[in-house]
């Protein structure tokens, strides 16, 4: 059986980057989502995350040191009647696109790659979570160099359609720190989620390196009648 950690323990590292969280609560009654931004760069701290529609876009705290948006400001979470698309990039939004015209997660993703920020490489990560009579199925992607050479580039898709009580899944953009800093690399991590909405996002925010850590979604989405509940934390006030 593979040992759930705790959100400390999946997290106790100084630059996993970007992540995505996906799981069932412990009662049994949420799919949970969460997704967090982290940057070491100027550009990449001074974000926020704000609501747009029943998702949530990125947003240059101070717009006078934006110098380039076009890997930091994008929409990470849209909903489509029963699907919440969770990911780091543009990449929701092809997604988004491919759902409205009856194809797939993997179909639109299999016309991304990572994205071209050499010589890291950055993954792109992405989730889908689908509302299905009263439960749901939930994916997870990366998109990634192999091993930081880009002329290749590798696909991993991770379905859960019998989602377990009290327990997630997690992928980030980063191994650890580093320059150029190494992709994520084996299955998404699995995570004990044992705790309601606010102290959930308290913990995650709690766990995400404080210098580093720069925005956080977190939305429990009611199986039962599909209402939410999301909490936003931003470092920059």
């Amino acid at each position: 059986m593979i040992e759930k950690k705790s959100v400390s323990q999946a997290l106790d590292n100084t630059y996993p980057g970007r992540g995505i969280l996906i799981g069932e609560s412990c009662c049994g009654k949420y799919a949970v989502i969460a997704y967090f931004i982290m940057g070491r760069s100027t550009n990449s701290r001074n974000r926020i995350f704000v609501e747009e529609g029943a998702g949530i876009r990125t947003q240059a705290f101070d717009p006078s040191k934006l110098t380039d948006p076009s890997l930091v400001i994008y929409a990470p979470v849209r909903v489509m009647n029963n699907h919440t698309i969770v990911t780091n990039g543009d990449q929701t939004d092809t997604i988004y696109e491919y759902i409205q015209k009856g194809l797939t997660f993997e179909e639109a993703l299999r016309t991304r790659t990572f994205e071209p920020d050499a010589p890291n490489f950055t993954p792109r990560i992405s989730g889908i979570v689908s509302l299905e009579q009263g439960g749901f199925s939930y994916k997870l992607s990366i998109l990634k160099s192999a091993g930081g050479n880009p002329e290749s580039v590798q696909r991993f898709f991770y379905e859960y359609s019998q989602p377990v009580k009290g327990t997630g899944h997690l992928i980030h953009t980063y191994q650890t720190d580093g320059d150029p800093i190494p992709s994520f690399e084996g299955e998404p991590v699995t995570v004990a989620l044992n705790q309601e909405i606010d102290e959930f996002s308290e913990t995650l925010w709690n766990a995400l390196n404080p210098d580093n850590k720069v925005s956080l979604f977190v939305r429990y989405i009611n199986l039962a009648d599909g209402t939410t509940e999301t909490r936003i934390l931003n470092k920059n006030q």
